[in-house]
């Protein structure tokens, strides 16, 4: 098991619902598959922040950080399920 931290850069275009909605589909996925430690927003207003520069036509975006412990070959699996999830903007798996 190794430790690793998943930033999520989800579309804000279907409100604080839909931001939740696909918190808790990827809190979900990592629980299955490894154990979660935190899942919190990255900055304040409930991690809503300015994106650098538009994606998707999208200015804002919600930044949400998860923590997790899993075996190595879950990472690449739980970002290509995000890069195919409508709603996620970007996603960036780092191993602590």
């Amino acid at each position: 098991m190794n430790n690793y931290e998943t930033m999520f850069v989800f579309s804000v275009k279907k409100g604080e619902e839909g931001v939740k909605a696909l918190e808790e589909k990827f809190t979900d996925l990592i629980a299955k598959n490894g154990t979660l430690e935190a899942s919190v927003p990255f900055g304040g207003n409930d991690g809503v922040r300015t994106l650098a520069y538009p994606i998707d036509d999208e200015t804002t975006g919600a930044y949400i950080l998860m923590t997790y412990a899993s075996a190595p070959e879950f990472p690449a699996e739980l970002e290509r399920i995000a890069k195919i999830t409508e709603g996620v903007l970007r996603v960036l798996t780092i191993r602590k």
